[in-house]
């Protein structure tokens, strides 16, 4: 059993957890429900670039539930072996499925923007259930390798993890199939982490990032090309109103996107490096500084599909209208209550 010390110390973590991760997953939910709803409502969006965003907000929306539980992975608790994999493995495959999902849905507009000609004959479009599928398995596969074997839940030196306390006898909470010591360490072997840090997790973050840039680099060329065509129609070489709003218009974008990035990325980026980090240097125990890089590096991810969701006017006017709806009649049944006390 844990001592005093350790129990404290495991119960306050979890406190700052659930109290920096709660409103972040309830604010998640509650903007996925609405875009959600919105797509949903709104026959005109039912069609296979929509569908793949609706998987990417049903992926947001579940590691929106998942967000307080996947903190806790970097916690040291006192489960059995089963429960163990469940707690690390479920919030894995979410966290995946949801970087996929992602991917996904910035490769279909990437493509839609520098082959719009072929966008319609895309592998994906053709057949939806097998992107589908691609975006959701392989997470799955992966996360789950754990549980068919590749974990050190059998590994030497577990009887301390959970405490420092001495009296800890050979018999005690490391064994098998029995309340343990339950530790990302055991699920997660070193390789197993560095695989999927460098190899699945850096690699999307990069590819979206490309394409995001890529995106951009060819919006300033079309605008380029107008603005040229513009002045030889005007005869001018002095820039006109429109092509100074249209400018406007292209920095502002720049500007938004580079504050989504510094603001939803590069925090989670830290978090993962300060999580090697700790992987390297062997530390047992995760500090307050490690638990809040944690809970805002993987929320503030989660509010990528979000950012893409709220922009489009088209996914939020049946909320939109259903709030003016309300506002209409707050306002009508106020002067009629004030005409009544007269």
């Amino acid at each position: 059993m844990m001592d005093y010390n350790d129990s404290h110390a495991l119960l306050s973590g979890e406190q700052l957890i659930y109290a920096i991760t709660i409103p972040l997953s309830t604010s998640i939910i509650l903007a996925n429900l609405v875009i959600v709803l919105g797509i949903a409502w709104n026959r005109q969006l039912h069609n296979t670039p929509n569908y793949f965003f609706l998987s990417l907000l049903v992926a947001d929306l579940c590691t929106g539930v998942a967000l307080p539980f996947i903190p806790l992975m970097g916690l040291n608790r006192e489960l059995s072996f089963s429960s163990c994999l469940v707690a690390h493995v479920f919030p894995n495959f979410l966290f995946l499925a949801f970087l996929f999902n992602l991917v996904m849905v910035h490769y279909e507009r990437y493509i839609c923007i520098i082959d719009p000609l072929h966008y319609n004959n895309l592998w994906m479009h053709r057949s939806f259930p097998l992107a589908l599928l691609a975006v959701w398995a392989p997470p799955l596969l992966y996360a789950s390798l754990p549980a068919f074997g590749w974990n050190n839940w059998t590994g030497p030196d577990w009887k301390g993890c959970c405490a420092s306390n001495q009296n800890l006898t050979a018999l005690s909470n490391c064994l098998p199939n029995k309340t343990a010591c339950c530790s990302y360490r055991r699920v997660f072997p070193t390789a197993f982490i560095y695989l999927e840090v460098y190899g699945l997790v850096l690699p999307a973050i990069l590819t979206i990032a490309g394409m995001t840039g890529r995106v951009l680099w060819i919006t300033r060329g079309q605008l380029k090309d107008i603005c040229r065509l513009h002045r030889s129609v005007e005869r001018g070489s002095q820039a006109s109103d429109h092509e100074q709003r249209m400018n406007l218009r292209y920095t502002r974008c720049v500007v938004a996107v580079s504050l989504t990035f510094l603001a939803c990325w590069v925090p989670y980026l830290i978090y993962m490096h300060v999580c090697i980090a700790y992987l390297i240097s062997d530390t047992k125990r995760s500090s307050t500084t490690h638990i809040v890089l944690s809970c805002i590096g993987i929320g503030s991810m989660a509010v990528v599909p979000l950012v893409l969701g709220l922009a489009n006017r088209q996914y939020t006017q049946p909320a939109y209208k259903l709030l003016q709806k309300l506002r209409d009649r707050w306002r009508r049944r106020v002067p009629g209550s004030e005409e009544v006390e007269v």
